[in-house]
Parts: C-alpha cells; sequence; structure tokens
C-alpha cells in the first residue's frame, strides 16, 4: 500500500489555507518528501505528521515555491532530536542550492547526502523504485515515477510439478534462490504470472511533454500541475511553461490514468473548483485537490 498526502497545493506564492508545494508519500514504514515549498512543515503540524522519520526529500526543481521550505523542516527534523542521515535528490544544481540552506540551516546533527540525477536515474528507498524524466519549464526540472513492485503469486501445482521440497517454498516465494546437494531451486519454480503493483507519477511544473505522456501511462494516480484555469490565461502559461487544467485532463485521459490529482494552482485562481465540471468533461477522474488530499492505494486498485 502507498499512503499519500499533498501537504500544499499553491504555486508561486502562499495563499490562507493554501501553502505550496508538497507531497509526502508513506508505505511500508518509510517516508518520502516531494518538494518542499514554504508551510509543508505547518502542514504536517497540523495532520498530526511527524517530520523526524522523512527517509528522503526529492526535489523537482529549485524555485523557491518548491523549495523555500527545506530549511525549517531540517531545523525541526533537528530538534526532534533526528540523529539518522537524510538523503535529497534533484536536479543538476542540488549542491549549489544546498550550500544556500546549510547557511540558514547551519546546526544540523545528522548527515545529508545529496544526489543529482541525470535524465532517467532512478533510486530505490526499500521495496519503492523511483524514476526521474525530464520535464520542460523555466529551469531545469524532473517528475518522479514511483512504482511499488508486486511479487507473483504463489502457484502451488507448479511448486509441486516441479517436485520442490515443501520446506524452501516459503523462501522462495520471497524471492530467494536456494542449492542444496548440488540442487537449485529458484522462485520461478513455485511462483505464476507477474501482478500488477502500484504507480504514482508527479510532474510539477512543466509543459506538456511526450516524456511525462510516457511516464503517466496506466498509472494508478497523476498528480501534476493545473497551474491556470481560464482559457483566457493559455498564453501566459506557454510563455511560463506551465500547464492548463484542461491540458492535465487531456493528457491524463490520453495516457489512461486511473485517477488524476490537479495542483499547484496560480494564486490568481481563487476558486479551482469553478473548473471542476470543464475538467470533468474532459477526464471524470479528475480531482480539484485540496491542501490535505489524501488517499490510501492497495495493490487491489484498479486491478483486472
Amino acid at each position: 500500500m502507498i499512503e499519500l498526502t499533498l501537504l500544499g497545493t499553491g504555486g508561486t506564492v502562499p495563499l490562507p489555507g493554501r501553502y505550496l508545494t508538497s507531497l509526502l508519500v508513506r508505505w511500508s514504514g518509510h517516508e518520502m518528501l516531494i518538494d518542499c515549498g514554504e508551510g509543508t512543515q505547518i502542514s504536517m503540524k497540523e495532520r498530526n505528521l511527524p517530520v523526524r522519520h522523512i527517509d528522503a526529500i526529492a526535489i523537482t526543481h529549485f524555485h523557491a515555491d518548491h523549495t523555500a521550505g527545506l530549511p525549517g523542516l531540517l531545523l525541526s527534523m533537528a530538534k526532534a532530536d533526528r540523529t539518522e542521515p537524510i538523503v535529497i535528490y534533484g536536479p543538476k544544481g542540488l549542491h549549489e542550492m544546498m550550500e544556500g540552506v546549510r547557511l540558514i540551516a547551519r546546526y544540523i546533527p545528522f548527515e545529508i547526502e545529496e544526489v543529482e540525477l541525470e535524465k532517467g536515474d532512478s533510486f530505490t528507498v526499500d521495496n519503492l523504485q523511483i524514476t526521474s524524466f525530464p520535464l520542460r519549464h523555466s529551469v531545469p526540472c524532473i517528475g518522479y515515477t514511483m512504482e511499488l513492485k508486486r511479487t507473483p503469486r504463489f502457484d502451488k501445482e507448479k511448486a509441486v510439478a516441479n517436485h520442490i521440497p515443501l520446506k524452501y517454498w516459503g523462501r522462495l516465494q520471497k524471492g530467494n534462490t536456494i542449492e542444496e546437494d548440488g540442487v537449485i531451486y529458484t522462485p520461478d519454480q513455485v511462483l505464476g504470472e507477474e501482478r500488477k503493483g502500484l504507480k504514482v507519477v508527479y510532474a510539477t511544473d512543466t509543459r506538456p511533454v511526450n516524456a511525462l505522456a510516457e511516464a503517466a501511462k496506466h498509472a494508478d494516480l497523476l498528480i501534476t500541475e493545473g497551474m491556470y484555469g481560464d482559457e483566457e490565461k493559455a498564453d501566459k502559461a506557454k510563455l511560463n511553461r506551465h500547464m492548463m487544467m484542461q491540458e492535465a485532463c487531456l493528457l491524463a485521459r490520453d495516457a489512461e490514468v486511473s485517477q488524476l490529482w490537479l495542483t499547484h494552482y496560480s494564486p490568481s485562481m481563487h476558486d479551482p473548483f469553478q473548473y471542476r465540471d470543464v475538467c470533468r468533461s474532459i477526464f471524470d477522474h479528475t480531482v480539484i485537490s485540496t491542501d490535505g488530499q489524501h488517499t490510501d492505494l492497495s495493490y487491489d486498485h484498479g486491478e483486472q
């Protein structure tokens, strides 16, 4: 299962009731933050989500509305007596950005590892695989695909047919290879067909691009920006390399995602819900997100 909580849905500047962009991802006892805009730690406290246990932070790009919450968050972790190291991922330029963060957050008692990601780079946190892909914004920007793989079902008939000793069934099911008396037993001898795992895609800020369309294919959840909803802002969206709500909905529809969460609203958009009907006329499974938007995705989600 993957738990997802949008801690902030605003773009550019925060508004009352709308903090800046951040997503908390929780699974199997692990936590990862994607982006850390102003107000992130406040939003976490409002929802009784402790900051101490975040394993990793992934940054999409270095505009302030995606990073200004980092110094305060790291200092709050320090005050919560965190001692474990944390890894921060981001595009090229991460090291330079973190120099500025360290000027503000000077007294951090734990190690901070910085990993700059190139196009298509992947990393794993426990059993969650995270893959970066390029977006098109006014500065270098990346999106993230998160995939929680699922082991195939145990196939008893296959195990019996392959004469696998009963005492090895459990270990083989967990992916272990066993050798005894010159005989090698492998997981594929007891496992059935592959099963669909969980896939979540996060992308903001960007124009619609092929890399996003490819990454989003058949995702259980696509979280992406709907900076503007008013068609009169279409030229502004192109100029500033942002995405219209309608463009995000078209992309989600064509990628056949299970659900779309819109986020990263312009501060000029005081009521994103006024565009809900328009968005759902394009893609019915569109959610106009608000701060605190939450879901638990289970393996059965969307499974045939």
